[in-house]
Protein backbone atom coordinates (compact mmCIF):
# COMPACT_ATOMS: atom_id res chain seq x y z
CA UNK A 1 0.00 0.00 0.00
CA UNK A 2 2.46 3.32 -1.45
CA UNK A 3 0.36 6.11 -0.29
CA UNK A 4 1.24 9.82 -1.23
CA UNK A 5 -0.09 12.97 0.46
CA UNK A 6 0.16 16.14 -1.72
CA UNK A 7 1.25 19.16 0.27
CA UNK A 8 1.55 22.98 -0.79
CA UNK A 9 1.68 26.09 1.21
CA UNK A 10 -1.75 25.95 3.48
CA UNK A 11 -2.86 22.77 3.60
CA UNK A 12 -4.45 22.08 6.72
CA UNK A 13 -2.18 20.24 9.41
CA UNK A 14 -4.65 17.70 10.43
CA UNK A 15 -6.04 17.45 6.98
CA UNK A 16 -2.55 15.41 6.16
CA UNK A 17 -0.85 14.49 8.87
CA UNK A 18 -3.75 12.97 10.84
CA UNK A 19 -3.64 10.59 7.68
CA UNK A 20 0.22 10.24 7.31
CA UNK A 21 0.38 8.48 11.06
CA UNK A 22 -2.41 6.38 10.62
CA UNK A 23 -1.15 4.67 7.69
CA UNK A 24 2.37 4.78 9.27
CA UNK A 25 1.27 2.51 12.24
CA UNK A 26 -0.82 0.56 10.21
CA UNK A 27 2.44 -0.22 7.71
CA UNK A 28 4.49 -1.07 10.86
CA UNK A 29 1.61 -3.52 12.39
CA UNK A 30 1.16 -4.91 8.95
CA UNK A 31 4.77 -5.81 8.79
CA UNK A 32 4.84 -7.20 12.77
CA UNK A 33 2.18 -9.34 11.71
CA UNK A 34 4.16 -10.71 8.72
CA UNK A 35 7.22 -11.03 10.60
CA UNK A 36 5.48 -12.60 13.87
CA UNK A 37 3.99 -15.10 10.92
CA UNK A 38 7.36 -16.03 9.52
CA UNK A 39 9.74 -15.36 12.65
CA UNK A 40 12.09 -13.18 10.73
CA UNK A 41 14.11 -10.40 12.01
CA UNK A 42 12.36 -6.79 11.53
CA UNK A 43 14.02 -4.31 9.05
CA UNK A 44 12.01 -1.10 7.10
CA UNK A 45 12.10 -3.42 3.91
CA UNK A 46 9.36 -5.72 5.65
CA UNK A 47 6.63 -3.05 5.64
CA UNK A 48 4.23 -3.11 2.88
CA UNK A 49 4.00 -0.29 1.34
CA UNK A 50 5.59 3.19 2.12
CA UNK A 51 3.44 6.65 2.98
CA UNK A 52 5.35 10.23 2.07
CA UNK A 53 4.53 13.68 1.79
CA UNK A 54 5.34 14.83 -1.66
CA UNK A 55 5.02 18.20 -3.64
CA UNK A 56 4.32 19.22 -7.18
CA UNK A 57 7.85 20.87 -7.04
CA UNK A 58 11.21 20.07 -6.05
CA UNK A 59 11.42 21.53 -2.47
CA UNK A 60 12.63 21.29 1.15
CA UNK A 61 9.43 22.15 3.41
CA UNK A 62 6.06 23.62 2.62
CA UNK A 63 3.82 25.73 5.24
CA UNK A 64 0.69 24.75 6.56
CA UNK A 65 -1.93 26.63 7.31
CA UNK A 66 -1.57 27.14 11.33
CA UNK A 67 2.11 27.77 10.67
CA UNK A 68 3.87 24.39 10.88
CA UNK A 69 6.78 24.02 8.67
CA UNK A 70 6.47 20.32 7.25
CA UNK A 71 9.68 18.19 5.41
CA UNK A 72 9.13 17.20 1.94
CA UNK A 73 9.88 13.37 0.93
CA UNK A 74 10.21 13.73 -2.89
CA UNK A 75 8.57 14.76 -5.50
CA UNK A 76 4.38 13.75 -6.85
CA UNK A 77 6.01 10.94 -9.75
CA UNK A 78 4.33 10.61 -13.32
CA UNK A 79 0.99 8.70 -12.97
CA UNK A 80 1.87 5.89 -15.10
CA UNK A 81 5.85 5.37 -13.76
CA UNK A 82 7.05 2.78 -11.36
CA UNK A 83 6.98 5.46 -8.53
CA UNK A 84 3.35 6.13 -8.58
CA UNK A 85 1.12 5.79 -5.76
CA UNK A 86 -1.12 3.37 -5.06
CA UNK A 87 -3.95 5.61 -3.43
CA UNK A 88 -3.09 9.93 -3.52
CA UNK A 89 -4.43 11.98 -1.16
CA UNK A 90 -4.81 15.37 -0.71
CA UNK A 91 -5.61 17.85 1.82
CA UNK A 92 -7.87 20.91 2.23
CA UNK A 93 -6.63 24.11 3.98
CA UNK A 94 -8.40 27.77 3.74
CA UNK A 95 -10.57 27.47 0.80
CA UNK A 96 -13.35 29.49 2.36
CA UNK A 97 -10.98 32.02 3.82
CA UNK A 98 -10.37 32.79 -0.14
CA UNK A 99 -6.55 33.11 0.78
CA UNK A 100 -4.54 33.94 -2.44
CA UNK A 101 -0.77 33.22 -1.47
CA UNK A 102 -1.12 29.82 0.49
CA UNK A 103 -4.64 27.61 0.46
CA UNK A 104 -6.46 25.43 -1.17
CA UNK A 105 -8.35 28.31 -2.84
CA UNK A 106 -4.81 29.82 -4.14
CA UNK A 107 -3.68 26.66 -6.18
CA UNK A 108 -7.54 26.07 -7.49
CA UNK A 109 -6.38 29.65 -9.22
CA UNK A 110 -3.34 28.43 -9.96
CA UNK A 111 -4.56 25.30 -11.82
CA UNK A 112 -1.74 22.95 -10.95
CA UNK A 113 -2.72 20.77 -8.57
CA UNK A 114 -6.36 20.01 -9.54
CA UNK A 115 -4.32 19.48 -13.24
CA UNK A 116 -1.86 16.70 -10.97
CA UNK A 117 -5.24 15.08 -9.48
CA UNK A 118 -6.99 15.10 -13.44
CA UNK A 119 -4.00 13.22 -15.10
CA UNK A 120 -3.93 10.85 -11.95
CA UNK A 121 -7.76 10.09 -11.78
CA UNK A 122 -7.24 9.82 -15.59
CA UNK A 123 -4.49 7.53 -15.29
CA UNK A 124 -6.85 5.38 -12.85
CA UNK A 125 -4.99 6.17 -9.61
CA UNK A 126 -7.45 6.28 -6.16
CA UNK A 127 -7.61 9.46 -5.07
CA UNK A 128 -8.65 10.99 -1.85
CA UNK A 129 -9.27 13.66 -0.14
CA UNK A 130 -10.12 15.20 3.23
CA UNK A 131 -11.98 18.02 4.09
CA UNK A 132 -11.83 20.95 1.09
CA UNK A 133 -9.62 18.65 -0.57
CA UNK A 134 -12.48 18.03 -2.66
CA UNK A 135 -13.32 21.27 -4.16
CA UNK A 136 -9.52 20.82 -5.70
CA UNK A 137 -11.10 17.34 -7.01
CA UNK A 138 -13.80 19.40 -8.31
CA UNK A 139 -11.95 22.23 -10.18
CA UNK A 140 -10.10 19.23 -11.78
CA UNK A 141 -13.54 17.81 -12.74
CA UNK A 142 -13.17 14.61 -10.68
CA UNK A 143 -16.23 14.90 -8.83
CA UNK A 144 -18.82 15.81 -11.50
CA UNK A 145 -21.53 13.32 -11.59
CA UNK A 146 -20.03 11.69 -8.52
CA UNK A 147 -20.88 11.00 -4.56
CA UNK A 148 -18.76 13.31 -2.48
CA UNK A 149 -18.35 15.22 0.28
CA UNK A 150 -16.45 18.05 1.92
CA UNK A 151 -16.05 20.48 4.96
CA UNK A 152 -19.49 22.01 5.98
CA UNK A 153 -18.48 25.59 4.53
CA UNK A 154 -18.01 24.37 1.69
CA UNK A 155 -21.42 21.59 0.61
CA UNK A 156 -23.01 24.27 -1.25
CA UNK A 157 -20.03 25.15 -3.52
CA UNK A 158 -19.34 21.19 -3.95
CA UNK A 159 -23.15 21.05 -5.28
CA UNK A 160 -22.89 23.26 -7.41
CA UNK A 161 -19.70 22.27 -9.44
CA UNK A 162 -21.48 19.14 -9.84
CA UNK A 163 -21.26 16.40 -7.43
CA UNK A 164 -24.01 14.45 -5.59
CA UNK A 165 -23.29 15.28 -2.24
CA UNK A 166 -23.90 12.54 0.02
CA UNK A 167 -24.11 13.18 3.89
CA UNK A 168 -21.62 11.22 5.86
CA UNK A 169 -18.73 11.39 7.47
CA UNK A 170 -16.80 9.73 4.77
CA UNK A 171 -17.73 8.92 1.34
CA UNK A 172 -16.59 5.74 -1.01
CA UNK A 173 -17.49 6.08 -4.77
CA UNK A 174 -14.89 3.19 -5.93
CA UNK A 175 -11.67 5.06 -7.31
CA UNK A 176 -12.86 8.72 -5.50
CA UNK A 177 -12.80 8.52 -1.75
CA UNK A 178 -14.03 11.92 0.13
CA UNK A 179 -13.90 13.42 3.68
CA UNK A 180 -15.73 16.16 5.58
CA UNK A 181 -13.84 17.91 7.86
CA UNK A 182 -10.34 18.07 9.37
CA UNK A 183 -10.25 14.72 11.40
CA UNK A 184 -12.61 12.89 9.24
CA UNK A 185 -9.53 12.47 7.44
CA UNK A 186 -8.50 10.14 10.18
CA UNK A 187 -11.73 8.19 9.39
CA UNK A 188 -11.10 7.93 6.24
CA UNK A 189 -7.51 6.79 6.65
CA UNK A 190 -8.65 3.74 9.47
CA UNK A 191 -11.15 2.79 6.68
CA UNK A 192 -8.80 2.21 3.73
CA UNK A 193 -6.53 0.48 6.13
CA UNK A 194 -9.54 -1.83 7.58
CA UNK A 195 -10.03 -2.45 3.33
CA UNK A 196 -6.32 -3.40 3.27
CA UNK A 197 -4.89 -4.98 6.39
CA UNK A 198 -8.09 -5.92 8.57
CA UNK A 199 -10.27 -4.55 11.17
CA UNK A 200 -7.83 -5.94 13.50
CA UNK A 201 -5.29 -3.71 12.43
CA UNK A 202 -7.43 -0.26 11.88
CA UNK A 203 -8.62 -0.76 15.81
CA UNK A 204 -4.85 -1.58 16.90
CA UNK A 205 -3.79 2.24 14.81
CA UNK A 206 -7.16 3.94 16.49
CA UNK A 207 -6.46 2.23 19.81
CA UNK A 208 -2.75 3.74 20.09
CA UNK A 209 -3.52 7.18 18.73
CA UNK A 210 -6.71 7.10 21.27
CA UNK A 211 -9.34 7.82 18.57
CA UNK A 212 -12.58 6.82 18.69
CA UNK A 213 -13.64 6.03 15.32
CA UNK A 214 -16.61 6.60 13.60
CA UNK A 215 -18.14 4.61 10.87
CA UNK A 216 -20.25 7.09 9.24
CA UNK A 217 -18.96 5.65 5.45
CA UNK A 218 -20.85 5.89 2.88
CA UNK A 219 -20.28 2.89 0.55
CA UNK A 220 -20.04 2.50 -3.31
CA UNK A 221 -22.51 0.25 -3.34
CA UNK A 222 -24.95 2.96 -1.76
CA UNK A 223 -24.94 2.02 1.43
CA UNK A 224 -24.23 3.66 5.06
Amino acid sequence: MNVDILLYDGFDELDGIGPYEVFDYALGYAAEESIGESGDDATAAERPGRVRYVTLDERERVTASHGTRVGVDGVLPDPDGDEAPDLLVVPGGGWTARDEDASAWAEARKGDVPRALGEYHAAGVRTAAVCTGAMLLAEAGVTDGRRAVTHASAIDELRESGATVVDARVVDDGDLLTAGGVTSGIDLALYLVEQEFGEEIADRVATVIEYERRYEVAGDDGSV
